[in-house]
């Protein structure tokens, strides 16, 4: 067991920090625990914010990780609203830009990612919109509501997985919505063509209107206010909003100036760590959307941008950090909610790394399973209002061992029995 007169810091005021703080004092730890956030909110969970919160159904309290009195039962001191500035690692010291420097002896550098920023005229204007964070989320949501109100159009730049959840919430409110995305089908470098035409199809039965092949070009609007959308084919688009959802880059700037290994940005960027989310410094650790892990299972260097990711790999650097033996191979796994429609992926399959798609149920009822093969190898597999399926698909993917694709596809042998049996 670590000393108690040791101090651990957590930078980064998310899912991660918040899970790897209440696991340092689950395993026992007695030190100081100190979790520094730039937000004044305490840590909370984001898919609430394209999803429950968004949508109305979820309240805003909802969304945090612990009741706000947790902290200091938990012996956790808070500086929220605060930003770390610099690390140095000689010193083993984190400075803030209040003047505040924390000594450290373990450093856990949880600080997420940012939303990608669209280098076109008109993204200063007050009704453009990125959502990342819960403010993002209250002024999004009072903007929907608004238009929903007024029979008003947002546009959205960019089909991915909050592009599209942001959308079938905006068409909950009545609002009328465009979608611009430069590939051929949503989400199309995430699950491939033959699944993105399927949200394509659910996103246009509900009224949601796509223009494929393009992107935004100019935001134009009046007096502060948007008033329209240009795309690169010369097409304008009337809009009273625009949500720009072209994804998020991961937050190393303090990684970078202390000097830390990075990832190669064709991996994703982040900071690289090892197995045990472990940087280039052994006092170091790094977990959620900033780590860049080398995966033990998939054999890939891998950064995972999803809920599941923040929710594990934050304990997973707690327990490495006290010096227990941590190999994070946990498969990735995402959800998303859009209308009546609830999915979950597990697994990772990158367009051009499968050769074949099989699908088990019947996609036209939007009620099926999807897996992604290579080599009659399951590296993926997405539930699509089929539940009580994950740990199953997970073992699929984990095995790595060849399946019949004919069993794969058929409903009535069940997913246990698809592996072949010692």
């Amino acid at each position: 067991m670590v000393d108690a007169p040791q101090t651990f810091v957590i930078v980064g005021g998310g899912l991660a920090g918040a899970k790897a703080a209440e696991t340092l004092r689950a395993e026992g730890f007695t030190g100081r625990v100190i979790l520094v956030g730039d937000e004044r909110d305490h840590p909370y969970e984001r898919p609430p914010l394209s999803k429950g919160y968004l949508t109305g159904k979820d309240e805003r309290a909802g969304a945090f990780v612990h009741e706000p009195d947790w902290y200091a039962r938990a012996g956790v001191e808070l500086h929220l609203g605060m930003t770390a500035t610099a690390v140095d690692r000689a010193g083993k010291a984190v400075r803030l830009d209040d003047g505040t420097t924390l000594r450290y002896d373990k450093l856990l550098l949880a600080t997420g990612a940012e939303p990608r920023r669209l280098d076109i005229p008109g993204t200063d204007l007050a009704g453009v919109h990125h959502l990342r964070r819960l403010a993002h989320a209250d002024r999004l949501k009072a903007t929907l509501t608004a238009l929903g109100r007024d029979n008003g159009h947002l546009v959205i730049a960019g089909a991915g997985w909050i592009g599209l959840e942001v959308a079938a919430a905006a068409r909950g409110y009545g609002a009328e919505v465009t979608v611009v995305e430069p590939a051929p089908t949503p989400l199309h470098h995430v699950i491939g063509p033959e699944l993105g035409q399927f949200f394509a199809d659910l996103h246009a039965a509900r009224g949601v209107r796509f223009h494929f092949g393009t992107g935004l070009t100019e935001i134009t609007g009046q007096d502060g206010t948007v008033l329209a959308a240009r795309t690169d084919d010369g097409e304008e688009h009337p809009a009273h909003a625009v949500l720009t959802a072209v994804g998020a880059a991961p937050r190393t700037a303090l990684a970078e100036a202390a000097g830390l290994a990075l990832a190669d940005r064709a991996e994703g960027g982040g900071i690289a760590v090892d197995a045990s989310l472990r940087t280039s410094d052994p006092d170091i650790h790094a977990a959620g959307d900033v780590a860049s892990v080398h995966h033990p299972l998939l054999g890939v260097r891998l950064r995972v941008e999803h809920w599941a990711n923040a929710l594990n790999g934050g304990p997973a650097a707690a327990r490495a950090m006290l010096g227990q033996d941590v190999s994070y191979d946990r498969v990735p796994y995402f959800y998303s909610d859009q209308y009546d429609l609830g999915l979950e992926y597990s697994g990772w399959a990158p367009p051009g790394s499968y050769d074949q798609v099989v699908l088990r149920g019947d996609a036209g009822k939007r009620q099926f399973i999807a897996f992604w093969l290579k080599d009659r190898r399951v590296l993926a597999g997405m539930n699509v209002n089929v539940w009580d399926v994950t740990e199953p698909i997970q073992q699929l993917v984990r095995s790595a061992a060849p399946v019949d694709p004919e069993a794969l596809a058929d409903p009535t042998t069940p997913l246990t029995d698809v592996l072949p049996h010692p």
